[in-house]
């Protein structure tokens, strides 16, 4: 059976974000939402997950690219004075990873993002992390002790196929390729201690290489051929006008991923070839 798990990333980043999180949820495909606490509507998302008591939720971690939950005053080797992260990943990533020193201030910060969302009153399911963060070594075991303590009990395990993505879409082949490596060498470290922990995870996630580019046309090729077992989609949709999202992805073609959530096309293709539409406690949607 094949199985497919459909989840818009950056909840709360604004409320173009979260508007389309919700008409995605009520009028189409969209299964979970993974929320980022530090974000400017971070509340209005709260508040929107609390009046869709169905639509999963879990932790957009965010260590790059956003806004931290700790005061600076915390974690000040993390973050700048206005209590931001840096816009580098890759220097990110090599400070992560060589800075021991870093370590706690990560501990403490990955960990009040989690409470945040527990004291607003929600239950997370599942983590995944902005530009896939939460794969990084360092990041990751901290996750692994974190996740059971606060019965968290699934996580995105970013890996794609890279052949089949490419036979529908050419852009980007260089870095996808690079991504590829990064990505699937990431996922391979994290798989052993997810088994261990009986952490569920999908058999390969889409998203991961056509980030922001989950269009109608695109979707409806690569669902011919998933692979058996759970899979997951992840979007990025968004209502325009919307400065933050525009400033922040001005190639992402957030109305189009939308479009592809709500699309009655891919819910008759996905009904046609028996793929159920569920979220990450296997409750089917559709």
């Amino acid at each position: 059976m094949k199985q497919l798990i459909i989840t818009s990333d950056d909840f709360g980043l604004s409320s173009g974000v979260n508007l389309a999180v919700e008409q995605a949820w009520r009028d189409g495909l969209l299964t979970c939402a993974s929320i980022m606490p530090g974000a400017g509507a971070f509340e209005e998302a709260v508040t929107i997950a609390k009046r869709n008591p169905g639509l999963q939720i879990g932790l957009h971690l965010t260590l790059v690219q956003g806004r931290a939950v700790l005061p600076p005053v915390s974690i000040p080797e993390l973050v700048d004075q206005a209590g931001n992260f840096t816009n580098n990943p890759v220097a990110a990533g090599m400070r992560y990873f060589f800075d021991r020193g870093l370590f706690c201030q990560l501990k403490r910060e990955i960990e009040a993002q989690i409470v945040r969302v527990r004291d607003a009153g929600i239950q997370l399911t599942h983590i995944d992390g902005h530009l896939n963060i939460h794969l990084h070594p360092t990041v990751f075991s901290i996750l692994a002790e974190l996740m059971p303590r606060y019965g968290i009990s699934s996580f995105r395990l970013s890996r794609e196929r890279l052949r089949h993505n490419l036979r529908f879409d050419r852009e980007r082949r260089i870095a996808k390729t690079v991504e590829r490596i990064i990505f699937g060498a990431l996922a391979d470290n994290a798989r052993p201690r997810l088994d261990d922990l009986d952490i569920r995870y999908a058999a390969e996630v889409k998203g991961v290489l056509n980030s922001g580019r989950m269009t109608e046309a695109y979707i409806l090729n690569i669902i011919e051929e998933l692979q058996d077992g759970v899979t997951e989609f992840y979007f990025h949709p968004g209502i325009l006008p919307d400065d933050e999202i525009t400033s922040r992805m001005p190639d992402y073609r957030h109305q189009q991923e939308l479009a592809a959530l709500v699309s009655p096309i891919i819910r008759q293709r996905l009904k046609e070839l028996k793929i159920a539409v569920q979220n990450y406690r296997g409750e089917v949607k559709c």
